[in-house]
């Protein structure tokens, strides 16, 4: 199969050109990766580079701010590793959205339910108070 692809790739000049691109933005990607922390790599990857110039896509603000910072530092890393990177981009690019996490249910202790309780007895009738009846009512 990889055998074919490879075929059909370098069938025409523009499919190599692209091949060509793909796998340097795939060694330039394993490079990066190696080069900055764990949960950098996990919220960033490279998107472009061209004319020695590297762009790097960031999950959200904080990321690339600090990408921003250690920009410099980066590009003689990626110079040290053989690559042509004389500057680095970061642009804010979100990848997917946070999945939301599901809150757990709150537990209201026994002496939580027994203090709503004593509260809701000074409490003139009101909504708040009979919200905090049903709240000091229910259990676990």
């Amino acid at each position: 199969m990889s055998k074919r692809l490879n075929s059909y790739l370098g069938a025409s000049q523009e499919l190599r050109r692209l091949s060509g691109k793909a796998e340097q933005l795939l060694a330039l990607q394993q490079v990066y990766e190696r080069l900055t922390p764990p949960s950098l790599t996990r919220a960033s990857r490279v998107i472009t580079a061209e004319q020695q110039t590297l762009v790097l896509a960031a999950d959200n603000g904080a990321v690339a701010a600090k990408l921003r910072q250690l920009a410099p530092q980066l590009a003689c890393q990626f110079q040290n590793a053989g690559c042509e990177v004389t500057r680095i981009q970061v642009r804010v690019q979100v990848a997917n959205p946070p999945a939301r996490r599901a809150s757990a249910p709150v537990r209201l202790s026994d002496a939580g339910r027994k203090r709503l309780a004593e509260l809701t007895g000074d409490l003139p009738d009101s909504p708040l108070k009979n919200v905090l009846r049903r709240l000091a009512g229910k259990k676990g």
